[in-house]
């Protein structure tokens, strides 16, 4: 996203919300004024079918498939995993992409297509997640997999951090002893994608906190690390680790953290004439702004009680199905997937912005209304040709759909089956990987990208 568009607001100049009733069309949640003379449609026109069946895209688009699981090798021996997940993507040198991918695998060691256990990168023998790294050449062409970590569970989505290394989180709170696992998950990992030594030995991060952890993102500047919660009853949280005094993030430094280093907080929200906003479902308007601060969680290794139950409903504000987070710029993209009946409100997505330096939550998108073509975000990545890039978990077919600096919608690639995870550009622009969540294919989508 271009620095002006981030000046102009993000995605608050226009929201959206869809009706079946509206058809093709999008209802705009400013005036009447604005549909009669509504620009042209965005993004790159409608989605041709794929002769082959895998992936419809865009005129003038094309995919390959980097990796497969059970088709594809490692390095290593034996297939790719299964269930590609959050990805994380770094240059090469010399040219082209490394990615770290991971694959939520939920079930024990022993399942099939699981992350082979190496030695030296297993943290738990009873756990069959994990990472593995993958390089490509200019144009996504696959050069070889391997194993980053492996003995963790239910490796969901994670982020990337200034120091070019990839936080990859565990969505799950499975304590040892249940299920064949012999130590405790919930935790945050550190993948380095060009130093495998440096993955050896895995240990979590603990002072990030254990429960179902989404996606993070680290603030370039303070180095602080928000993190979102997929979970219910009670509904999840945002959090925000804050470094101890005198920490230097860099390689190495989150791993060498204490489990009680630094503050562990979760986000409390408040509306215009302060009043406690109990769940973030209760914004209905595009635009509505929050002011925020962080409550500390006391026991963030959740040794009796959960992180999200240790705060009072009071306390802080929940969402449904927190799922991606991004860093652009002065602050960070959140999701919340949808909501139901689980939540005071029901909606089918939203996308807020957290400005760090203002301490504002602004909800930058909302879906609505039970249209499929648009539901259901889930991760989420910064576009270098401005807006962002959604992989969809929703109703219908899923697929990957991208939302302009202006706030338009645009559907991007769609698949019928599982969800899409996972999006993100190469450094150079010129390639979007992204994923099909299962049984685990990971897509090299080139094409003629512009400045939306």
């Amino acid at each position: 996203m271009t620095e002006a568009a981030v000046r102009a607001g993000r995605f608050t100049r226009r929201g959206f919300l869809r009706t079946a009733a509206a058809g093709a069309g999008i209802v705009l949640t400013g005036s009447t004024d604005m549909l009669r003379t509504a620009p042209a449609a965005p993004g790159y026109g409608p989605l041709l079918r794929d002769p082959k069946g895998v992936l419809d895209l865009p005129a003038g688009f094309s995919y390959r498939v980097v990796t497969q699981a059970g088709r594809t090798k490692l390095e290593a021996g034996g297939p790719t995993p299964r269930n590609h997940d959050g990805t994380g993507a770094f240059p090469r040198p010399g040219g082209g992409t490394v990615l770290v991918n991971n694959h939520e695998i939920r079930e024990p060691e022993g399942t099939k297509n699981q992350v082979p256990h190496l030695e030296g990168l297993v943290y738990d023998p009873g756990a069959a997640g994990g990472c593995t790294v993958i390089e490509t050449d200019a144009v996504g062409r696959p050069l070889r997999e391997y194993v980053g970590i492996a003995g963790t569970s239910t490796n969901c989505a994670g982020g990337v951090t200034p120091w070019n290394t990839w936080l990859t989180g565990e969505e799950t709170e499975q304590r040892a002893g249940g299920k064949g696992y012999e130590r405790d998950h919930g935790y945050v990992f550190e993948v380095d994608p060009f130093d495998p030594a440096a993955n050896r030995d895995p240990a979590p991060i603990r002072a990030l906190g254990r429960y179902s952890h989404e996606a993070c993102a680290v603030d370039p500047r303070s180095g602080e690390i928000y993190l979102t919660e997929d979970a219910s009853g009670p509904n999840g949280l945002l959090y925000r680790w804050t470094p101890p005094a005198g920490f230097r993030s860099g390689k190495g430094s989150l791993r060498a953290l204490g489990p009680a280093d630094g503050v562990l907080a979760a986000m409390r929200c408040t509306d215009a004439s302060g009043k406690h906003v109990d769940d973030l479902s209760r914004a209905t308007d595009v635009g509505t702004e929050y002011a925020v601060e962080w409550v500390p969680i006391d026991d963030r290794e959740a040794r009796k009680q959960s992180t999200r139950k240790q705060p009072g409903d009071d306390d802080v504000t929940r969402a449904h199905k927190l799922e991606g987070c991004w860093w652009d710029g002065n602050g960070v993209h959140v999701v919340s997937s949808y909501a139901g009946g689980e939540s005071p409100k029901r909606h089918d997505g939203q996308v807020w912005f957290y400005d760090a330096a203002r301490s504002r939550l602004t909800l930058d998108l909302l879906l609505q209304a039970g249209e499929e073509e648009f539901d259901g975000p889930d991760n989420i990545s910064v576009s270098p040709y401005g807006g962002v890039i959604i992989a969809q978990d929703g109703d219908g077919d899923n697929g990957l759909f991208g939302v302009t600096a202006a706030g338009d919608p645009f559907p991007l690639a769609r698949a019928s089956g599982s969800e899409f995870t996972g999006p993100v550009f190469s450094a150079d622009g010129a390639v979007l990987f992204a994923n099909i969540q299962e049984p685990g294919t990971m897509f090299a989508i080139t094409g003629p990208w512009r400045q939306s």
